[in-house]
């Protein structure tokens, strides 16, 4: 055990030789707050800086504990940061590669697209060249049937009819498949 003085005078034993009153240990917790900006909870960074203070001095002496403490304590926060946006900058990158991943589809799906493609050029095949034309131009060219009846001089409701009559035939071509 290493003494210590009381403000009074007498000796005051403590455990690691460090006074074990309250107000140095303030001091000591307002400058951990004051060099860490308040980027962490200065009392939990006090206990991680002493715990290693302690282990270091297992095995050397430490001429200013108080400093130790504090630049331990900054070592931490830095430490604590980095960590943080490394995890940060890995978990972007994974979720990237994730969502590339996601976007490409499989095989069996592309080959299955192939062949819904196949059925339905099939099936525009077999409506009337008119009918077709202009579900083309409203599926394809994203034309409004406004302007449809405009570049045809067919009526608006007559367009509509022709999209309708493409929709109802292609739906029941590609029944069941």
């Amino acid at each position: 055990m290493i003494e210590s003085y009381t403000q009074a005078g007498a000796k005051k034993k403590t455990m690691s030789g460090y006074p074990s009153d309250r107000t140095f240990w303030n001091r000591v917790l307002k400058m951990v707050a004051r060099h860490t900006n308040g980027r962490a909870d200065p009392e939990e960074i006090l206990n991680t800086a002493y715990l290693r203070l302690e282990r270091y001095q297992e095995n050397r002496a430490v001429k200013d504990p108080v400093g130790f403490l504090v630049r331990t304590a900054k070592n931490l926060v830095v430490d604590e940061y980095r960590h943080a946006q490394i995890t940060a900058r890995y978990l972007s990158d994974a979720q990237q590669r994730e969502r590339d991943l996601d976007e490409s589809p499989l095989q069996d799906e592309v080959f299955a697209a192939r062949e819904r493609l196949e059925r339905v050029k099939k099936g525009l095949e077999q409506l009337q060249p008119r009918t077709r034309e202009i579900f083309l131009m409203y599926r394809l060219q994203d034309m409004k049937c406004r302007d449809i009846a405009l570049k045809t001089g067919l009526s608006e409701s007559s367009v509509e009819k022709h999209i309708a009559k493409a929709m109802y035939f292609l739906t029941k071509w590609s029944e069941g498949w």
